[in-house]
């Protein structure tokens, strides 16, 4: 969750970086309105730039990956079975209701274990453990693999915003200069 709120974070903050290029754009027009009367005339004369949303140069809209969104749903679907039958969550029941389980067992299933009632109990009872395993395994592996995307995709993010800021920061740098001359 909070890797989703830092990337709709970067894309806001990408966004701002795009309206501040827009805006320098805008601000040495002016300078060179100011600074000659060519640079006055050619402006006039110059298309004005639709007044619209700043360019995104290659951000495309923010959504948090998918992989990372169907993970958490699915991890919180899970969740309540999960608290049901972890050991350390669960009401401890050690009485003979687990070895009743047995007696669910089908007969394909029954002739795969031992012949001894409590051993095919507990044979039973481990089988099911080690199911409940897997799936937490399986769980925190779509989660991880989620987050892997999610990562990768804001390593990105932020490398196209490192370089639209040194880009910014150049320019408002040779606009400043431009202005103190004047």
């Amino acid at each position: 969750q909070e890797l989703i709120r830092q990337g709709e974070a970067l894309k806001r903050t990408e966004q701002m970086v795009d309206k501040m290029d827009q805006d320098l754009k805008t601000s040495q027009k002016h300078i060179n309105s100011i600074k000659s009367v060519w640079g006055g005339l050619v402006n006039y004369f110059k298309a004005k730039p639709p007044e619209s949303k700043p360019e995104q140069n290659g951000a495309p809209e923010y959504y948090a990956n998918s992989r990372l969104k169907e993970a958490i749903m699915s991890s919180k679907e899970q969740e309540s079975k999960y608290q049901e039958s972890h050991p350390n969550l669960r009401k401890l029941d050690n009485s003979d209701n687990d070895f009743n389980k047995a007696d669910l067992v089908s007969s394909v299933q029954r002739d795969a274990y031992p012949k001894n009632q409590q051993l095919r109990a507990y044979h039973q009872k481990i089988d099911n453990n080690l199911d409940e395993m897997s799936s937490g395994l399986s769980r925190l592996k779509s989660i991880a693999l989620g987050l892997q995307t999610e990562i990768e995709e804001q390593d990105d993010m932020l490398d196209r915003l490192t370089k639209k800021v040194e880009t910014l920061d150049v320019n408002i740098k040779n606009t400043d200069r431009k202005v103190r001359q004047l």
